[in-house]
């Protein structure tokens, strides 16, 4: 069975529009998913065997920071490894709107909980007590503790 050819301009509006700026994806984690997802899906394939020194050739990276991207990739679920062996990976990357469906599901799932009660550091106004010689004299300086 052929899988049909995803829209490359929709799926790369949808990739920086959405995808980036909801799983925060860094510049490694980026290069590594649009030179795999241009790889795979947009050829029309829905796996794809890969080896890390191809994907750090591809990416003009080291294979460590290759290695790295696709771990991240993996654990945000933006792909899913089926296969990990000396001869290589085999993973199916995900499309955009899918991962996004799946990351909303499982915010959905989440008990809402307020940022009030989770959060630790409080702003205090007081002053610290000085601790170096070039902070003595100050007053009113604001701390996070």
């Amino acid at each position: 069975m052929k899988i049909k050819k995803p829209n490359a301009e929709h799926v790369w509006k949808q990739l920086d529009d959405l995808l980036v700026p909801r799983l925060r994806l860094d510049v490694s984690d980026r290069a590594a998913y649009c030179y795999l997802l241009r790889h795979s899906r947009l050829e029309g394939k829905l796996q794809l065997r890969f080896s890390i020194p191809w994907l750090a050739r591809g990416i003009c990276m080291s294979s460590a920071a290759a290695r790295r991207a696709v771990r991240r990739l993996t654990d945000q679920k933006a792909l899913r490894l089926l296969e990990c062996s000396t001869a290589g990976r085999v993973a199916e990357v995900l499309l955009p709107e899918e991962i996004l469906a799946d990351h909303l599901k499982e915010m959905a799932s989440r008990p809402r909980v307020s940022a009030v009660a989770t959060s630790k550091r409080r702003i205090s106004c007081a002053p610290k007590p000085c601790v170096t010689p070039f902070m003595r004299g100050r007053a009113g300086v604001v701390s996070i503790v």
